[in-house]
């Protein structure tokens, strides 16, 4: 229980910094509207498509493509340097507060956020028309495995390769735009040449833009896209794995100091 209520109060004071800052929450929330509505519109357009089945497309590739990857990978790099930076893991080591509580209160902080972005997502594409086919459970596990997958990478280059707070967005765009375009977050993967094709496999948002897209929009089981989910299965846990050695390490770097 002590690490349940710690993991707790971390995710509760993140949530809290986050609801004080309401510029930053109002900017989340207008992405993915965004990404959403540009997405679907072009999908309309140029695929002749009613524009409920072009939400129906567009809401999964919008949703683990482009909201979660920037509010659950970028903000926890950014939540990791920032809190280097303020000297709090400085303060963690002096209370009795345990490092695997502020691992984890600082996933299930972006865990909260990306499920608000996935309410504010499908409840902007259901106003359109837009369906569910699949298997909700099958949708909620897709995408909970995506978030985890993000906050371990977010672990891994904040605590690694991002020093400062201006390097986050350098870190973020570098690693992560190529590999969105990659994923199919802004061009649908059925564009892209067979050579992008089998370099995609290799990229995890790839395989979760196909895997939801699948179950949301395709109405596909699990044994239907079984490929798909092994790769972000194994992905997510040897993401959370590299992520927990990697604050491991920077937590004794930070005792040195």
């Amino acid at each position: 229980m002590k690490y349940w209520y710690e993991t707790l109060a971390v995710a509760q004071r993140i949530l809290i910094e986050l609801l004080r800052r309401r510029r930053s929450l109002i900017f989340w929330s207008i992405f993915p509207i965004s990404v959403l509505l540009l997405n679907g519109t072009i999908l309309a357009a140029r695929a002749n498509l009613p524009m409920k089945q072009a939400m129906e497309a567009a809401a999964p590739a919008t949703l683990v493509g482009a909201a979660l990857f920037f509010s659950c990978l970028g903000g926890s790099v950014a939540t990791v340097v920032s809190e280097r930076e303020q000297l709090t893991l400085k303060r963690l080591f002096v209370s009795p507060l345990s490092g695997i509580s502020y691992f984890l209160g600082i996933f299930l902080a972006h865990c909260c956020i990306g499920l608000g972005q996935t309410l504010l997502v499908y409840a902007l594409a259901a106003f359109w028309g837009a369906e569910f086919r699949g298997q909700i459970w099958l949708g909620a596990v897709i995408i909970f495995l995506s978030i985890i997958a993000y906050v371990g990478v977010g672990f891994v280059l904040g605590t690694q390769l991002a020093k400062r707070t201006e390097d986050v967005n350098s870190l973020v765009a570098a690693f992560g735009v190529p590999l969105l375009i990659l994923g199919g977050a802004f061009l649908p993967s059925s564009l892209f040449p067979q050579s992008l094709l089998d370099i995609a496999q290799f990229n995890p948002i790839y395989h979760m833009n196909e895997a939801l897209l699948r179950v949301s929009a395709g109405g596909e089981s699990l044994s239907e896209i079984a490929p798909h989910f092994k790769f972000l299965s194994i992905f997510a846990v040897a993401m959370v794995a590299a992520g927990w050695l990697s604050y491991r390490r920077m937590l004794q770097v930070e005792r040195r100091l």
